[in-house]
């Protein structure tokens, strides 16, 4: 019962954002007491505790997935972007923002994970791209991988870009540009082109 429940929660919470989701709402929509529900979670915070990280690892693993498949370096981040453009809604109802604001302890310690589970992958594919020559030799790939996530965390701080301003895809865009520019040889600005000439079309 717990895992359907987390299951759910998680697919709400999705949806519908953080804070909107009451405990109410989960139990009505499971056909369940909420005693039930707080049987196996003491109170939200423990179950958006939960539903987040599920969430987390789920993106996590897709991102893996696509590091360790990727054609090169610069498919794969356009590869990511799409990815992780289904859970950042340009909206103060997306699970994001409300995240951020109504968790942020929650929000902060999954910020932090990501470097930690995907650093490595991203280091190797910085590797591939000095190999394959999209990428400029004389980089350091532990220095721009954590630049890289300090970037990525960057875009997302509703502070520094408030949604009502700012719209997540641009910014995403923007960023792999500027990205890329600052690493990338001719025959890599080239392809990064080409990708994002596909994908205006």
């Amino acid at each position: 019962m717990k895992e359907k429940i987390l299951e759910y929660a998680a697919q709400e919470f999705l949806h519908y954002g953080f804070k909107n989701v009451t405990m109410d709402d989960l139990a009505q929509k499971l056909g369940i007491s909420k005693k039930t529900i707080y049987e196996y979670f003491s109170n939200k915070n423990q179950l958006v505790f939960e539903a987040s990280h599920k969430i987390f690892d789920s993106v996590m693993e897709a991102i893996r997935n696509i590091y360790q498949n990727e054609t090169d370096p610069i498919q794969g981040l356009f590869e990511i972007k799409k990815i992780a453009l289904k859970y950042l809604i340009d909206n103060q109802q997306s699970p994001q923002y409300q995240l951020q604001k109504y968790y942020p302890e929650i929000y902060s310690e999954l910020k932090e994970k990501e470097l930690i589970v995907l650093g490595a992958l991203f280091k190797k594919s910085l590797e591939k791209g000095i190999k394959s020559e999209l990428f400029r030799k004389d980089i350091d790939t532990d220095f721009v991988t954590r630049l890289y996530f300090n970037g990525i965390r960057g875009i997302r701080d509703i502070t520094l870009f408030p949604v009502e301003k700012y719209k997540i895809e641009k910014l995403m865009l923007q960023y792999f540009e500027y990205h890329f520019r600052a690493i990338a040889t001719p025959k890599g600005l080239a392809l990064f082109q080409s990708y994002n000439t596909k994908e205006s079309l």
